[in-house]
């Protein structure tokens, strides 16, 4: 049975489909979506072993023609120099605007093939078809691409929106248990910031994840997907509630910036580490109950996520490195970084009226913890 979460924007609507054996049936499923009959996919070295054959044949099956580049995997890619390669690979195919291209991985390869989609000839026609839990649930939708800087996460990109997103949980049995559970950090997100019943769930079935549980895993990722799908559409470019989205964020990504985007502290375990943070900057302020931190914190821990930067593998990151990350984080505002902090599970909010001395007490003592 294949799940189906609509996005319904102003101008553009697109399905997220969401079940097993799917890349084997991708031709039939995206073939109405190619109208040149002509894809283009993009995948990671890693990616292309488990997973690329399956896909090239299902698209043979339907008689879609498919080139395909293989980038190296990891953070590292998520740069200038990719960018270029995939841009100037997809012009070399004399790829026009009826073709379509594939990002075929995860977030890296999601976000670095929908910004070259988006800026080659003006703009061609992306199919998002993620590979781990992470861009399942959560970079894979709502049209967001980008590329690192030298400055911070994400700095550079556009919002371009795909014309599906195809998502086979089966794809999720390749990934190693830190990868998956890395992933898990962007589902916790969502009932974190405003799903405190989907919180309960997860916090009920901590074995589940690590089961694999087909049941599980395409509730966790249909009920991530729906969060994210009305909040995109109320707020496509991140104006006002989208900015919700971004908990754990404004933390995870400085972090992310100051390890040097080494595979040190991969996205999800940001994410997790910068939830607890955000939580405890809101019980400093007098915001969120102690008893929801400690809860949070707890069932992070329970899956072997970091919840202070002092569990940050290899050497630790200058503290002035992660406020001057914070400082050029995309959501900041007049000149004042954007924080997402909660009054409770479930009940997060956007705001610039944070001190930011006690932000660096924060996290001081949080690596020295």
């Amino acid at each position: 049975m294949i799940r189906t979460v609509t996005v319904t924007l102003p101008d553009h609507r697109y399905d997220i489909l969401i079940g097993t054996g799917l890349l084997a049936r991708i031709g039939p499923l995206a073939g109405s979506l190619i109208r040149g009959r002509r894809t283009a996919i993009v995948t990671d070295e890693a990616v292309a072993e488990h997973h690329l054959p399956c896909v090239l044949g299902g698209f043979a099956e339907e008689g879609i023609r498919c080139d395909h580049l293989i980038m190296p995997a990891g953070e590292g890619t998520k740069d200038w120099s990719s960018l270029q390669q995939v841009v100037e690979w997809l012009l070399s195919l004399h790829l026009d605007r009826l073709g379509t291209v594939i990002a075929l991985g995860g977030g890296v390869i999601g976000d670095l093939t929908g910004f070259a989609a988006s800026i080659t000839r003006r703009g061609l026609a992306c199919i998002q078809v993620p590979t781990t839990l992470l861009a399942q649930v959560d970079s894979a939708v709502g049209g967001k691409t980008g590329i690192n800087s030298s400055q911070g996460k994400n700095l550079i990109g556009t919002f371009h929106q795909p014309s599906a997103v195809i998502c086979d949980y089966a794809s999720l049995a390749s990934l190693s248990w830190r990868n998956l559970r890395a992933g898990y950090g962007e589902v916790i997100k969502y009932g974190l910031l405003g799903d405190a019943d989907f919180f309960d769930m997860l916090d009920s079935r901590q074995e589940s994840l690590r089961a694999l549980d087909d049941d599980y895993l395409a509730t966790i990722i249909e009920r991530s997907c729906h969060m994210k799908a009305d909040i995109v559409a109320a707020d496509t470019f991140e104006h006002g509630e989208r900015a919700t989205l971004n908990l754990g964020h404004t933390f995870g990504h400085a972090l992310e910036s100051a390890t040097g985007y080494a595979g040190r502290l991969l996205h999800g375990e940001a994410v997790a580490l910068g939830c607890v943070l955000a939580f405890e900057t809101s019980v400093r302020m007098g915001l969120c109950p102690q008893k929801d931190l400690l809860r949070v914190r707890d069932h992070i821990a329970s899956f072997g996520l970091p919840t202070r930067i002092s569990q940050i593998q290899g050497r630790l990151p200058d503290i002035g490195s992660v406020l001057a990350a914070m400082a050029q984080d995309k959501k900041i505002r007049n000149g004042k970084p954007q924080f997402i902090l909660v009054r409770a599970i479930g009940a997060a909010f956007a705001t610039s009226d944070v001190d930011m001395q006690l932000v660096e007490e924060i996290i001081t003592a949080s690596a020295a913890s």
